[in-house]
């Protein structure tokens, strides 16, 4: 297969998706940060980047909107290469959990937060970089994120103080986590990292290059910046594929099979490693805040491209093997 028709048809793969997912109404934009409350319900648009640099959109692809929770797994990755996995995991866990993203609670045994993507393990991260990066720890993080992204992140303002005046469950586990040990700096610093680090504008086209980026082993496909280290990808994307979803992660390894985290935003990045990065975008949500046609848009890329890490026929192998050559590094 040539590389122009394996672009054909991976284009062919998300318009199909985005056709059959365009009329579906179902689920709502999240309220509870009043700002976001505001977002048109029905924006919906999807992208894909191939770690040999083919780019595909479709829809509302690169209107913008705020990051949330898709930030955790690269703040994980930059935490990692800054501290070691060492450091890490003495402050966050890495084993999956069945409780809400925003629990305040902690693994009864370790007395640290289950895993980074949810909400305590991200706060934990956001302190570690804080104690170590101190008032340069967000700007580190855009700084690094925007690698990722082959784009310039600038903080949505509005979004930003919207979350800081409603964000007292997150200032509660942050206090839980300094009662802990987990970090020693004042909390109020560390949740304002990371109500920052949620507040960044993004797009689907965006979150598909960081995806990519993971994909190629931390390195950018678009503009060849190295971003992360071999080892940080390798933990990030394990934790991806069995927390990314929350109390929901069994059913999307079941269902996609691919390493993945969703936002509140409407966001979803997910990763077909050493091949492929998808970024998707859509305001509805489910009752576990994922993004409903995201979700399901991910589902029939998977089924149509065979995707699923554990799909026994592989059926888009010689797509992906086109558009995305490994090099003799495996890089």
């Amino acid at each position: 297969m040539t590389s122009r028709a394996g672009a054909a048809l991976l284009q062919r793969a998300l318009d199909h998706a985005h056709a059959q997912l365009a009329d579906q109404t179902s689920g709502a934009v999240a309220n509870y940060i009043p700002a976001l409350a505001a977002m048109p319900p029905d924006l919906f648009g999807l992208a894909a980047l191939t770690r040999g640099g083919t780019l595909v959109e479709v829809g509302d692809s690169r209107h913008p909107f705020t990051i949330q929770s898709v930030s955790k797994p690269f703040a994980y990755a930059l935490a990692l290469d800054l501290l070691g996995r060492r450091v890490v995991r003495q402050g966050v866990g890495v084993q999956p959990v069945g409780d809400p993203f925003n629990s305040i609670e902690l693994n009864p045994q370790t007395r640290r937060p289950f895993n980074p993507m949810i909400n305590a393990g991200a706060i934990a991260v956001a302190g570690l970089l804080t104690e170590a990066l101190g008032d340069q720890a967000f700007e580190s993080l855009r700084a690094r994120l925007s690698l990722a992204a082959g784009a310039t992140l600038m903080l949505d303002e509005e979004v930003y103080r919207s979350e800081a005046e409603t964000g007292d469950r997150n200032r509660a586990i942050a206090y839980l986590l300094r009662a802990a040990g987990t970090f020693h700096c004042h909390p109020d610093r560390v949740v304002d990292t990371y109500f920052r680090q949620c507040a960044l504008r993004v797009t689907a086209r965006d979150l598909a290059v960081m995806g990519g980026t993971l994909a190629a082993i931390g390195t950018n496909p678009l503009t060849g910046a190295e971003v992360f280290g071999v080892d940080a990808v390798r933990d990030t994307l394990a934790v991806m594929f069995t927390c990314g979803f929350y109390d929901g992660a069994g059913d999307w390894a079941c269902r996609v099979g691919l390493p993945a985290k969703s936002g509140v935003g409407g966001g979803i990045v997910a990763v077909v490693n050493r091949q492929l990065g998808i970024g998707t975008f859509s305001p509805r949500l489910d009752a576990h805040g994922n993004p409903l046609r995201g979700m399901r848009a991910c589902e029939l890329l998977s089924e149509d491209l065979g995707l699923h890490a554990f799909d026994a026929t592989n059926t888009g192998s010689r797509l992906l093997d086109a558009l995305s050559p490994v090099g003799a590094d495996g890089r």
